[in-house]
């Protein structure tokens, strides 16, 4: 199985943190689809409630909410997401992927629901090395 890895937003402040995760959570994963909600408990992320809105699968193909299953198709987009139209009225044909976590995703964007008691933006603290003596000759 491929790496996974959750990116983490946090609407009211605008930050983002991209976690990795274990294959044990990578199969946690497997099966959702874009809008459901779940614990982050799965992800050791105790007392927050995330939600899902995108992804894209190992090839880059961008998850889309009206796609069901976990197929790619290619399929006929006026707006939204995979859409990049050049003039006003551009229907184009994309492949995309479908709605639903598999084995193959490669990339889960999430956006906290519920936030839990520990900041998980806050940097860890580095602990300051000695400053080294300057040498004299």
């Amino acid at each position: 199985m491929a790496d996974m890895k959750l990116n983490v937003s946090d609407v009211k402040s605008g930050k983002t943190k991209q976690i990795v995760l274990t294959a044990d959570q990578s199969k946690a994963m497997i099966g959702k689809k874009i809008g459901e909600k779940f614990k982050g408990e799965l992800l050791d992320l105790t007392g927050y409630e995330l939600e899902i809105t995108g992804g894209s699968d190992a090839s880059g193909f961008p998850m889309r909410k009206d796609n069901p299953g976990v197929a790619r198709k290619k399929i006929l987009v006026v707006s939204g997401v995979g859409a990049k139209p050049q003039r006003r009225g551009q229907r184009q044909r994309k492949n995309v992927a479908g709605n639903t976590v598999y084995e193959k995703t490669a990339q889960i964007n999430t956006k906290i629901v519920k936030a839990g008691k520990t900041d998980i933006f806050a940097e860890p603290v580095a602990e300051e090395a000695p400053a080294e003596e300057a040498k004299t000759e």
